[in-house]
């Protein structure tokens, strides 16, 4: 790697949120869940991680085999606040991981204001107390990943930031458990399970929304990394831990 030339490694949970980074910086699959392109001074290598905190750690590790210099993680998040406006983006002060209390700070970029708490883990949460317990605490949003990509980039002294766009309010609408075992680990959607909710037209037009609501959310959260490309080749304006 030239000296001058940074690299950026690219983790989103599922396809449909590395989908729009893909087209984005017209990156190429040179391997199996290995795309890779640049973007001037920068090189930019991606993965998706699957869904969990076990799967974003291990594919964090993989990623930083590559010499990185700053990890993204990219991708969408349920809102623990009803008024949060699905789309919007999620520039978190602190990530959270709910099953050790450890609490991580991402890099800031010019443009951004830290606002609240990304609380992360494997354990899917539905219940309207806790939700209101944990916005009591500051957390504005929920996600199954990136507290895990955090803890891995810091034991390998690597920067990193987190772009996140609400896709659907945690414990509202379809029935969060259900939707949730309709998918697979890539976020693809089970066949079978599928079909057995869309016999059923309430089901349907909610399924449909909430793909709405995800494909719109991705499409966000990947032209706000991006941009962040954008300024870390720009050199001017580096983020700060």
């Amino acid at each position: 790697m030239a000296d001058n030339v940074m690299r950026v490694g690219i983790i989103a949970p599922m396809q449909l949120e590395l989908e729009p980074i893909i087209r984005g910086l017209k990156l190429i699959e040179v391997l199996p869940n290995e795309w890779r392109g640049a973007h001037d001074g920068v090189e930019v290598v991606a993965t998706r991680s699957d869904i969990g905190m076990d799967a974003a750690r291990h594919a964090t590790r993989a990623l930083l085999r590559f010499e990185i210099d700053h990890v993204m993680v990219v991708g969408i998040a349920g809102a623990v606040r009803t008024r949060l406006p699905i789309g919007v983006l999620i520039a978190p002060a602190a990530v959270v991981d709910r099953a050790t209390g450890r609490t991580f700070t991402p890099s800031v970029f010019a443009g951004a204001t830290p606002t609240g708490v990304i609380s992360c883990g494997d354990d899917l949460i539905t219940d309207s107390q806790v939700l209101q317990q944990l916005g009591g605490e500051g957390v504005i949003a929920l996600d199954m990943e990136t507290a895990a990509v955090a803890q891995i980039c810091v034991e390998h002294h690597c920067d990193w930031s987190v772009w996140r766009s609400i896709s659907d309010h945690a414990g509202g609408g379809l029935i969060d458990t259900e939707l949730f075992a309709m998918t697979k680990p890539d976020g693809t959607a089970d066949p079978a399970a599928v079909k057995r909710a869309l016999q059923d037209p309430v089901r349907l037009a909610r399924l449909t929304q909430l793909a709405h609501d995800a494909n719109l959310a991705a499409k966000n959260a990947a032209a706000a990394a991006i941009q962040a490309i954008v300024q870390l080749d720009d050199r001017n304006e580096e983020p700060i831990q």
